[in-house]
């Protein structure tokens, strides 16, 4: 594969683990620059030691995106490191509380759409101008498939990733003036080490079976299978703006 980014400069979000690993991985091998920004300092070293194995270049950023301006420090970091930005995935995320609509509480809501929305504008508003003095400027943001089919349960993970998906759509028209293109994609549940889905494997078997038997769960989809954030930065589509797949 080649997606014409050999020596471009990425940040991802939450690409110590899963799907945000995979995306480094695959950049990596492309030849992009990386910074990679998660929570935990140990995720952070194993992924770094595996792309400088593979020969690439990665930045390490600790940083908790439940608080926004966590997300400003990164790409600000990233910037003051390689000199730009040319791509922004915003791929951390995730639920917060309970997930029954009358056991969840205002905070439980408040804090998923913090999460998963405000880190990613966050990201972007902090990255904009980087990105308009790339020449491909680019931001992927990461939802979900309950963005687009919720199931039963968890409504403010599902109402916080189609808010995402309409960011990225509304901020595709607004940015594309300046030369960024914005879009979405939307990930099925896919199993990885830490993740949510491996946690209900261990301790609510038979919620997983359900969704086992219907296909449902990433079992037979590796994260790099499913990495297309990675592929959806690539030149080859340079028009492809506002789209969530």
């Amino acid at each position: 594969m080649d997606l014409r980014l050999k020596g471009r400069i990425a940040l991802i979000t939450g690409g110590s683990r899963g799907i945000g690993k995979a995306t480094a991985l695959l950049l990596a091998g492309e030849g992009v620059r990386l910074a990679i920004a998660a929570r935990g300092a140990d995720t952070l070293a194993a992924t770094a030691a595996e792309i400088m194995a593979i020969g690439g270049e990665v930045l390490t950023i600790q940083a908790d995106f439940r608080s926004p301006a966590e997300s400003a420090r990164a790409v600000a970091e990233t910037v003051a490191a390689y000199g730009g930005l040319d791509i922004l995935i915003a791929n951390a995320g995730g639920s917060f509380g309970e997930r029954e609509l009358a056991t969840s509480s205002d905070a439980d809501w408040e804090e998923t759409f913090r999460f998963n929305v405000g880190h990613a504008v966050a990201a972007l508003r902090e990255a904009t101008a980087a990105l308009t003095r790339s020449d491909i400027g680019n931001a992927v943001f990461v939802a979900s498939i309950s963005g687009r089919a919720p199931a039963a349960r968890g409504a403010q993970y599902a109402a916080a990733k189609a808010g995402l998906i309409h960011a990225a759509r509304s901020l595709a028209w607004e940015l594309g003036p300046h030369g960024i293109r914005v879009n979405a994609v939307s990930p099925g549940s896919t199993i990885f080490p830490g993740g949510g889905w491996e946690k209900t494997r261990a301790e609510r078997p038979e919620d997983f079976a359900k969704f086992e038997v219907l296909g449902k769960a990433g079992a037979r989809q590796s994260c790099r299978d499913i990495s297309s954030c990675g592929t959806v930065t690539s030149r080859h589509p340079a028009s492809t703006s506002g789209a969530a797949c």
